[in-house]
């Protein structure tokens, strides 16, 4: 276990809890579209006022952290993704104004629910976006990108984007049904089917796309003996899918929300087992793109000190506004 893996272990951490976290408040946003009522429009809302700010933390975490213990693949990934990434932080900033300016500025309220809407589709749709063109691997050539300025549109990467909309929809979806009660938490659980149903539909062709990539990728998936190690993968990904939808007809508050995550983490754990040991695909490693160790173990002692605390108060904060979110609330 090497201080680079530690690093490594740290940052898939980070972005996991990011996707998760922002992702069911942005599929909040997906969700929208197909609540028309305002008054459980603004019930889906305040179940995620409290948090949804803290929840980009992660997001921090992850991009600081990759400058920080991996310059060379920061100085990589971002020449070659600054279209979707910029398209992305424009889709968090517009989501942003309108989640706070729906509560400001009442007599615009439509307005500023539909750039909620186009900020979170968009935020997600280029989130998934640059993660289809990450996968599919970048060009180098020396120590720099070596592709154009359009390199990361391809027919995977849009259909990844699309992929990522739905599995925020059902993080969303599944959110709502733990967070609200009666005729929303029916009308969440009907959409939650939906999702689900489109969620699993992207999983397995994302799941069958990915090893065509790069042989790299097929031979960790499909090469004897290597594929005795990772077919729990699949077969947990099967298990989960049937708790989930159990989980979804059986009425449950918590359990189809618990279950969606579970579904992301396998997704993001095979997501780990195609590109490893590198951290840019297809071709640079974890431990060429590293910072030298003496600033990767001293930077190892801040993360050590703040990710508890960060840890902690995020626990806090969830644990305050625990249980169902009322009509009459309000944290505005």
């Amino acid at each position: 276990m090497s201080i680079e893996l530690i690093w490594a272990i740290i940052l898939s951490f980070a972005i996991f809890a990011y996707v998760v976290l922002d992702g069911f408040d942005l599929g909040i946003g997906i969700n929208y579209p197909f609540i028309r009522s305002k008054w459980e429009r603004d019930i889906a809302m305040n179940t995620v006022a409290p948090v949804w700010d803290g929840n980009e933390t992660w997001l921090i975490l992850g991009g600081g952290g990759l400058f920080a213990a991996f310059p060379l693949a920061y100085s990589v990934v971002l020449p070659a993704l600054y279209v979707p990434l910029t398209a992305m932080l424009i889709g968090l900033i517009l989501r942003g104004v309108a989640f706070e300016f729906r509560w400001k500025d009442k007599s615009k309220t439509q307005i500023w629910d539909k750039a909620f809407i186009i900020g979170s589709i968009g935020a997600t749709f280029f989130q998934g976006v640059a993660l289809g063109a990450f996968i599919q691997g970048i060009p180098i050539e020396g120590r720099a990108f070596n592709g154009d300025w359009w390199h990361w549109l391809s027919p995977f990467s849009i259909f990844t984007g699309i992929a990522l909309v739905f599995g925020y929809g059902l993080l969303g979806s599944t959110w709502l049904i733990y967070k609200t009660e009666n005729k929303t938490k029916r009308h969440m659980q009907m959409l939650g089917k939906r999702f689900f149903i489109l969620t699993l539909l992207m999983i397995l062709i994302v799941s069958l796309w990915t090893p065509y990539l790069h042989p790299e990728y097929f031979e960790k998936w499909f090469s004897y003996p290597r594929i005795l190690y990772v077919l729990p993968v699949p077969l947990l990904v099967a298990i989960s899918t049937v708790c989930c939808f159990r989980a979804l007809i059986k009425n449950n508050d918590l359990q189809p929300f618990v279950w969606s995550i579970i579904l992301f983490l396998l997704s993001f754990i095979g997501l780990m087992i195609s590109i490893y040991p590198n951290i840019v695909p297809p071709s640079l490693d974890i431990w060429q793109a590293a910072a030298p160790k003496k600033s990767l173990q001293f930077l190892l002692v801040g993360v050590l000190i703040f990710m508890p605390i960060i840890l902690v108060y995020t626990s806090f904060t969830y644990w305050v506004f625990r249980g169902k979110t009322k009509p009459d609330e309000s944290y505005h």
